[in-house]
């Protein structure tokens, strides 16, 4: 609708928005930074107002998208989902996710690495299970192989498994069998290579016996991980 503007007030509950009104009727809020750019006695086209609208709908999503970004860094394909799920449209999402690009606010890569490196900090998992989280979250499998191709998958089933070995100590020295058994499993459950679980159980048992101070511990428990595989409980 077409007209003149014939008033401009700020919103009482949120003062960086502000309500247009054209020929005594309210026609829609807008961001306080547009409605400073208007004056009361202007005339808005057609054009004008859908201009206006639209950019209040990208300011929304925008806002939105910016709030969903504060709790954690966020892929594309999750930022994308949120504002489908509010009712946004492509048009104005891609838009959205443009200018988050642009401002560094949104990057698969950095996320890939936020992820990973969180999980490496708080519960280690290996590279196919990190694969598979990344690609959940949207990111490509070409983004998430150049992110996991410096890690080092060792050192981080090492870190997975300290906990959980000594938590099964005891079986280690009753059962040594049953302790690789157990330990192999749980390292497996979160991605780690038959190859990496085997090489990490063998040098978590030696350290195990060598805190037991146990010279003929450590001997059995390396004899009974030197070819050992890791087994799937049945």
């Amino acid at each position: 609708m077409s007209g003149t503007v014939t008033k401009l007030e700020y919103q009482k509950h949120n003062l960086d928005r502000a309500n247009l009104f054209v020929d005594g009727e309210f026609v829609l809020g807008l961001p306080a930074l547009e409605a400073a750019k208007l004056h009361v006695g202007q005339h808005l086209s057609d054009g004008d107002i859908e201009r206006l609208r639209a950019l209040d709908t990208f300011q929304k999503a925008y806002e939105r998208a910016m709030h969903f970004l504060s709790y954690r860094a966020r892929s594309q394909a999750e930022v994308r989902r949120n504002l489908h799920e509010a009712g946004v449209d492509e048009t104005t999402i891609d838009a959205v996710l443009e200018r988050l690009a642009q401002q560094g606010y949104v990057n698969d890569t950095e996320f890939a690495r936020f992820w990973v490196e969180n999980r490496e900090q708080f519960r280690p998992r290996g590279a196919q299970a990190l694969r598979q989280e990344l690609r959940r979250k949207g990111v490509d499998d070409k983004t998430s192989a150049e992110v996991l191709s410096g890690m080092d998958q060792i050192a981080s089933a090492h870190k997975a498994g300290q906990a959980r070995a000594l938590r099964l100590a005891p079986l280690a020295q009753s059962d040594p069998r049953g302790f690789r058994l157990k330990l192999s499993n749980f390292l497996l459950r979160r991605g780690f290579t038959y190859d990496v679980v085997r090489e990490v159980v063998k040098t978590l048992a030696a350290e195990l016996a060598a805190q037991e101070g146990s010279e003929s511990g450590a001997a059995d428990l390396l004899d009974n991980a030197e070819d050992a595989e890791p087994y799937e409980e049945g």
